[in-house]
């Protein structure tokens, strides 16, 4: 009946005491708590997208058609309400959780001559997360490009509100964000992490290449290997004051990016299985969190693939979560997925790409 009626489902079989039996239920279970986020998600845009950027741009009225999720615009000055009149006695407890967690920059400590920075950054992570709650937003993006009457470009608080689960989306990637929040609740409770991300520079040498990902400041700690460090450093877009933000590298292993595309008549699932490593050398000209990872099943193969299914530049990197838990996702969100992994060929690939596409244009008329 249900193949009659063309219901989207997984299928298990085995017995309920086969741990792989119970495996795959469970997969399927945190991919349906992520469908169920979706569709009550808000999500909170403070400003617009980035300029020239359209990527970090999509169908809000399609995304809630198909996802159920919510997509709300905010001036970014009716947060920095929020943010000035936020409880001294909130600021001033948060700057000791701080100091109880991180490793923090000497400057930044009490009696430091940055300490008023930290106590800001505090001030924004008090403010940004009373609007959240009392608009009952599960995600939110900013943009560098519109900060208002903001002193610094949120880092610090972003970082900490992934580590609690928002989603979030930088430069105004509302996808991203509804992306991250639902695999934040998909991976609740399991261990690893899962974390806004971006490719930033690519080491070429052959037979070892790498990606190194970080983002301007927003990384989750949720990924890091050690205790993070809590620095101030220049930054220079934004045009605002020293942002202060949490310095790691991520925990190797294996793990996930995924990115989800806007093509214009539908979105797309574009994931990679990659392998987080130890950075090869210190990085002290890249005073960020970031992570470094050697794609499946070389870079080559997985860059070729990923700009040949018009993957995104944002990203979600999870090492809690595996590409089954979104394959059970796409199913129930009857959402193309194009992975690349240690099987993957270009050829093949593509070949699939051209399926999908006359598949999913075909099924959307059924």
């Amino acid at each position: 009946i249900q193949t009659r009626l063309g219901v989207p489902r997984k299928t298990v079989a085995g017995h309920v005491t086969d741990p792989v039996t119970s495996a795959r239920v469970a997969v399927w279970a945190r991919a349906a708590a992520a469908r169920s986020e979706l569709a009550t998600l808000k999500v909170a845009r403070f400003g617009d997208n980035m300029r020239d950027v359209a990527v970090t741009e999509g169908d809000k009225v399609e995304a809630q058609l198909r996802f159920g999720v919510s997509v709300n615009t905010y001036g970014v000055n009716d947060l920095v309400e929020v943010v000035d009149s936020a409880d001294e006695t909130e600021v001033a407890s948060l700057v000791e959780e701080y100091a109880d967690l991180y490793d923090l920059a000497p400057e930044l400590r009490p009696g430091g001559e940055r300490h008023d920075a930290l106590r800001y950054a505090a001030r924004i992570e008090a403010g940004l997360r009373t609007f959240l709650e009392t608009g009952g937003f599960g995600a939110f993006t900013t943009n560098f490009e519109d900060l208002g009457g903001l002193r610094q470009l949120p880092g610090l608080a972003v970082q900490r509100l992934m580590a609690q689960g928002y989603g979030f989306g930088g430069e105004g990637d509302w996808k991203t964000a509804v992306l991250l929040r639902a695999l934040k609740v998909a991976a609740t409770g399991l261990p690893g992490g899962t974390s806004f991300m971006e490719d930033y520079t690519y080491d070429l040498t052959p037979g070892n290449e790498l990606i190194l990902g970080a983002h301007m400041l927003e990384v989750c700690p949720t990924i890091a290997a050690a205790r993070p460090g809590c620095e101030i450093h220049p930054l220079g877009i934004g045009g605002r004051e020293d942002p202060v933000r949490l310095v790691f590298d991520a925990a190797p292993g294996p793990a996930v990016v995924v990115g989800l595309a806007d093509l214009g008549d539908r979105f797309r699932l574009i994931a990679n299985d990659i392998d987080v490593v130890a950075p090869p050398h210190p990085l002290p000209a890249l005073p960020v969190a970031r992570a470094v990872w050697r794609p499946r099943p070389d870079l080559r193969t997985s860059t070729e693939s990923w700009l040949m299914a018009g993957g995104p530049h944002h990203t979600v990197l999870s090492t809690a979560l595996t590409s089954d838990h979104l394959d059970d996702l796409a199913e129930m969100l009857r959402l193309e997925l194009a992975l690349i992994d240690e099987t993957t060929t270009p050829r093949q690939f593509r070949r699939d790409l051209r399926w999908n596409q006359a598949y999913y244009r075909l099924a959307q008329g059924l």
